[in-house]
C-alpha cells in the first residue's frame, strides 16, 4: 500500500480520502465513490477549479472499464447527484457487466494475429490498392 497503486489506493490517496475525502457510494462491483469536502475556489489554477474533486477506490485491480457508466457520469461531473437517483430502469436487453479481458487467457484472438498462431488465410485477389493516377 505505501508505494503501489496497482494492487488498490497508495498511503497519499488513503490519508486524502481519511482527511479529505466524503464517501458517497458504492457501486456492485465493490468499487467505492468519493469527493472533495475541501472546495478549490473557481479562480485557482487547478483542473477542479470551480467544481468538486471525484475520485473511485477498486475493490480490487485497477481497471477503469470497470467503472459502470452511471458512476462514469458522475465521476467526470456529467451530473451532481449519485447515480442512484438517475438510472433508469433496466432494459431486458442489457447484459451484465464482464470484465476487460485484455492480456488475460480470456482475451480475443482474431485469426491471424501471432497469438493466435500466427497463420492467415490466403488473400484472394479481390483487393486493388488505390493509386493517385487511376
Amino acid at each position: 500500500m505505501l508505494f503501489t497503486w496497482w494492487n488498490g489506493s497508495t498511503f497519499g490517496t488513503w490519508l486524502n480520502n481519511k482527511r479529505h475525502g466524503e464517501h458517497v457510494g458504492t457501486d456492485f462491483q465493490g468499487n467505492k465513490y468519493y469527493r472533495s469536502t475541501k472546495k478549490i475556489p473557481a479562480g485557482a489554477n487547478s483542473p477542479f477549479a470551480g467544481r468538486e474533486r471525484r475520485w473511485v477506490i477498486y475493490n480490487g485491480s485497477n481497471d477503469s472499464s470497470r467503472v459502470p457508466a452511471e458512476w462514469h457520469g458522475w465521476l467526470h461531473n456529467s451530473y451532481d447527484g449519485v447515480p442512484e437517483s438517475h438510472l433508469p430502469p433496466p432494459r431486458i436487453w442489457e447484459v451484465e457487466y464482464t470484465p476487460n479481458a485484455t492480456g488475460t487467457a480470456k482475451a480475443h484472438h482474431p485469426a491471424g494475429s501471432l497469438a493466435a498462431g500466427g497463420h492467415r488465410p490466403a488473400s484472394t485477389g479481390d483487393y486493388e490498392a488505390w493509386s493517385p493516377d487511376a
